[in-house]
């Protein structure tokens, strides 16, 4: 799910520059919540209430409003090979926020495997050479906070998995930002849309149903059996899959410190996941 994560900021750039970021946020998610709504009855689970429905809702806004108007701005006032290098900060995030709020224990293999593919990201884009430069302070700020919204998912929605059905809770959280996003920017997006073309669509499809419906369905199924440590360290592999994705549809070119730094980040993953993989074979085997 990752790799297909990966595309979805070559997808940004993808679209239509008339299109703002609360313009694609809205459609997007929009989208989503129309085809989860529709799907209700036959969701598996219990739906949020009381509290958890709260929970849920506030999710939803930080999630799915707040945290993508930032992303697509960010990335879309940086350039790419910036954005790769920012993606690596996003696991650390979600793992510190699960250590402080979810009492998750981070062991020194994790951390290991965090460094690695920090350092395996910096390769990959190559910082040293003289054509490098990061974005504006701006830009990095925008990015940087879009993870800390991203965080919330996990931090947040992982405690309700035990009392309602994850379906439900992604349903709910995703109507409620769908809400305030058609608050926002409803009637620009109305008039946005109508002046899209089939490949605007198709883009806008795929960040949907692919990126959103199935891949945060896919997110809630993961950490609701395993800690969410363990889970933000496969995030590490979206710089990898990045470049493919650059390489193939935008026909950008392959070089060295790409290579080196797939191959430092591949190292990293091993090491982070190797004694969970382990464990879980033992008590296989038990």
């Amino acid at each position: 799910m990752n790799c297909l994560w990966a595309a979805s900021y070559s997808s940004f750039k993808a679209l239509p520059s008339s299109l703002d970021a609360g313009e694609v946020a809205t459609l997007r998610f929009a989208i989503a919540s129309a085809v989860l709504l529709v799907c209700w009855p036959v969701l598996p689970g219990f739906a949020p209430r009381g509290r958890d429905l709260v929970k849920a809702m506030v999710m939803g806004v930080i999630v799915f409003v707040i945290g993508p108007r930032l992303q697509v701005a960010g990335v879309r006032m940086g350039r790419a090979a910036d954005a790769s290098v920012l993606v690596a900060v996003d696991p650390l995030i979600v793992s510190v926020a699960a250590a402080v709020f979810l009492r998750e224990h981070i062991g020194p293999r994790r951390w290991i495997g965090f460094i690695l593919g920090v350092v395996g990201t910096v390769l990959l884009a190559e910082v040293w050479r003289p054509g490098f430069h990061l974005p504006d302070l701006t830009a990095n700020v925008l990015i940087i906070l879009s993870f800390l919204c991203d965080a919330a998912y996990s931090v947040i929605g992982k405690p309700l998995l035990g009392r309602a059905g994850m379906a439900k809770v992604l349903a709910t959280a995703l109507i409620a930002g769908t809400i305030v996003n058609l608050l926002l920017d409803g009637l620009p997006t109305v008039r946005a849309a109508v002046a899209l073309n089939w490949t605007a669509w198709l883009v806008l499809g795929y960040l949907s149903l692919i990126c959103t419906v199935v891949g945060f369905w896919l997110w809630f199924a993961v950490i609701r059996e395993a800690p969410v440590n363990v889970a933000a360290l496969t995030v590490l592999i979206q710089p990898v899959a990045g470049v493919a994705v650059a390489v193939t549809w935008l026909g950008e070119s392959f070089h060295w410190g790409q290579l080196w730094g797939c191959l430092v980040i591949l190292a990293g993953l091993i090491v982070g996941l190797q004694r969970q993989v382990q464990s879980g074979h033992e008590n296989t085997r038990i």
